[in-house]
Parts: C-alpha cells; structure tokens; sequence
C-alpha cells in the first residue's frame, strides 16, 4: 500500500466550500481502480492548510489511473478553484509501525 499526501493550502475564506467539496468527491475516490481510502484533515496552526490522505494499491493506480480519468477533472472541478497554489504531493510506505 501507498500513502499519497496531498499538502493542500486554500485561498482565505474558501476553507468551508473546500471541505464540501472533499466530501461530494469522496465517491469519486472510492470508485478510482486502486483506491483503499481518502481523509483530510485540516491544520490547528495554520487553518488554512489542508492534507489529503488517500491510500493507493500502487502509486501509478494514482499518478496514471487517476490522474488520466475523466474523475480526476471531476475532483478539480469540484475544488481545484479553493486552492491558493498547487498541491504539493508526495507518496509513502510504511515502515515502522509503533502500536
């Protein structure tokens, strides 16, 4: 499994249409081939700021199933005009689990 976080920083006071439209895409999330899950959480410190967890099988179920489907621009549409700048995203494996 792969982690993809997604470092998202919206413009000012678009923070609540953002998290409305996370939550009309999460179906879109959950019929992407490969995907096991998405969660965004929202910074205390800097409220402006959003991560995007989602769980991938594979990294190219997301940087090629994902990002070349017509759900992709669907997930942009819905709030791609919240973000201030780009998404800086990058992807994980576990590789030490504490408890």
């Amino acid at each position: 499994m792969v982690l993809e976080i997604a470092q998202i920083d919206i413009k000012p006071g678009l923070e609540a249409e953002f998290e409305a439209g996370v939550k009309k895409a999460a179906p879109i999330f959950k019929r992407a081939r490969g995907c096991q899950g998405m969660e965004l959480q929202r910074s205390v410190e800097k409220p402006q700021r959003y991560r995007l967890f989602v769980k991938w099988d594979t990294v190219e179920n997301h940087t090629v199933d994902f990002r070349g489907s017509e759900d992709f621009q669907e997930w942009r549409k819905l709030v791609g005009h919240c973000f201030a700048a780009a998404p800086e995203v990058e992807h994980t494996r576990r590789t030490v689990t504490g408890f």
